[in-house]
């Protein structure tokens, strides 16, 4: 067995060089340090209709962005609040029964921008995950990572949970293969998205500025702050 976990440790190694060799979609120049955009606004006055007025603004934008860019795709965004008690400042994208995309934001997120073009980039941040087909492509990396893993515990001689238990390894390791890189994706063009619908996407990415930094972390799913507004002032700089 503990052939199997050394053999499964080093396919770990191989997949964690493989991200380390990925170039992402936008300009892996150095990055820029984290430097204040000036004052980021007193927050929004009322939260709930800055929302609303901010859906009916950028919904057609992104929308019409992804019926032009990824014509294969359901366009069709729905966006909801996720209006939960207690739920920590966060905002996602994912799929309903039927495919159609969904973009979900807590109140808390809401609540916590400081200005509306903040809320406008995080918007635009997702719509783009959607667009750019991140959630299939991770889902391909995660079934992968666990055909290979478990593949390769099975011919060292594991059976049954040991085999499971590197599959779900794998899938985790496949999931995080590129995800710091799908994220400055997001990025790039959720910056596009967000200029198009009228808001300073640049003003909107300083919200980096107040989040915890995930730094440059061994398989993070996130990349530094740093390069991420760094990544937002260079696309914006090319529109």
């Amino acid at each position: 067995m503990k052939q199997v976990f050394a053999i499964l440790f080093a396919a770990f190694m191989l997949g964690a060089c493989s991200v380390a060799t990925v170039e992402p979609t936008v300009d892996p120049s150095p990055s820029l340090p984290v430097v204040p955009t000036g004052d980021p606004g007193p927050g929004l006055s009322n939260p709930q209709r800055s929302f609303v007025t901010l859906v009916r603004q950028m919904e057609p934008v992104v929308e019409r962005e992804c019926r032009q860019r990824a014509p294969r795709l359901n366009c069709d965004f729905r966006i909801v609040v996720d209006d939960r008690p207690n739920q920590p400042p966060n905002a996602f994208q994912t799929l309903d029964e039927n495919g159609r995309p969904i973009l979900g934001f807590t109140e808390s997120l809401i609540e916590d921008v400081a200005n509306i073009d903040e809320l406008a980039f995080v918007l635009g941040h997702e719509a783009a995950h959607h667009i750019a087909g991140h959630l299939a492509r991770q889902q391909q990396n995660a079934t992968l990572g666990a055909a290979i893993f478990g593949a390769l515990a099975s011919q060292t001689g594991a059976q049954g949970g040991s085999i499971e238990s590197a599959q779900r390894l794998g899938a985790a390791v496949g999931a995080r293969s590129y995800s710091k890189a799908f994220e400055l994706e997001a990025d790039s063009l959720g910056t596009i998205l967000t200029a198009r619908a009228g808001y300073d996407p640049v003003r909107g990415a300083a919200y980096f500025n107040r989040i915890p930094d995930p730094g440059n972390r061994f398989l993070g799913t996130h990349p530094p702050n740093a390069e991420r507004i760094a990544t937002v002032r260079r696309t914006a700089a090319g529109l």
